[in-house]
């Protein structure tokens, strides 16, 4: 038996479309999707729900909003933003799916994403492990010596913590200094040799920001501002975020 041919809605009116038309290159309009495929073939999740990004982007074009904001290919879409570099147009899918996460309910978004935000909500460090101000400290400044002592060639190395006025601040994935520790240390060590002035912070110090997977623009926001603010009060002029 044949597929059922898809059925387009009534007239009602169309979110989605909207937000295509936005994102298009300036003076652009629906025609400069060539469906070429471009966009398709180097995605990664391509295939996946029955879904691919120019699957993605003419659904929305055509105003099937039902279809669009229900589908869970939303949620394996990395938004990586390779289907945008591809594209000979130019056309910002990846804008799109985030705009279509963010129509999610809140509590009907993956349970793994909305925890970790909801976990890097509660303390200005911004990790999304829950680790605190004195936990990272403590590990840094053990790693650190552990390196110091094992490795005669870098005695000399530091890893500094709160170091007001250092030129770059640097942040850290939370998985490092909570589960792999050892990981942090080939950055120490480069940044050792080119003698670059940095320092980790209390506050702010983690790089990862789930917030921004899950579609939350506000807490997105906040998690931004509390690490901008942690550059800003230790003086620092760049802000090198490791994700």
């Amino acid at each position: 038996m044949a597929d059922e041919a898809i059925k387009l809605g009534g007239k009602k009116r169309s979110v989605f479309i909207d937000k295509v038309k936005e994102i298009l290159p300036e003076g652009g309009n629906l025609n400069l999707c060539l469906t070429c495929g471009a966009c398709s073939s180097g995605c990664p999740a391509t295939g996946l729900e029955g879904m691919d990004p120019r699957k993605f982007l003419r659904m929305a074009a055509l105003g099937m909003d039902e279809e669009v904001l229900s589908t869970k290919w939303v949620w394996m879409c990395s938004m990586c933003t390779r289907c945008m570099y591809v594209c000979p147009m130019k056309i910002n899918i990846p804008q799109l799916v985030y705009n279509a996460r963010s129509q999610w309910p809140r509590d009907q978004r993956p349970k793994g994403i909305l925890g970790s935000c909801d976990v890097a909500l509660r303390n200005d460090t911004c990790s999304a492990m829950g680790a605190s101000e004195e936990d990272f400290k403590f590990v840094v400044e053990d790693v650190l010596e552990e390196y110091q002592e094992a490795q005669p060639e870098f005695a000399e190395m530091q890893a500094p913590v709160n170091k007001q006025g250092a030129e770059f601040f640097l942040n850290q994935n939370s998985r490092e200094p909570v589960t792999e520790p050892d990981e942090m240390v080939p950055l120490w060590k480069i940044l050792n040799l080119v003698g670059a002035d940095w320092t980790y912070g209390t506050k702010g110090w983690a790089a990862e920001n789930y917030c921004m997977f899950l579609g939350d623009n506000d807490a997105w926001k906040h998690i931004v501002e509390v690490k901008k603010k942690a550059v800003e009060d230790l003086g620092c002029k760049v802000w090198l975020n490791t994700e």
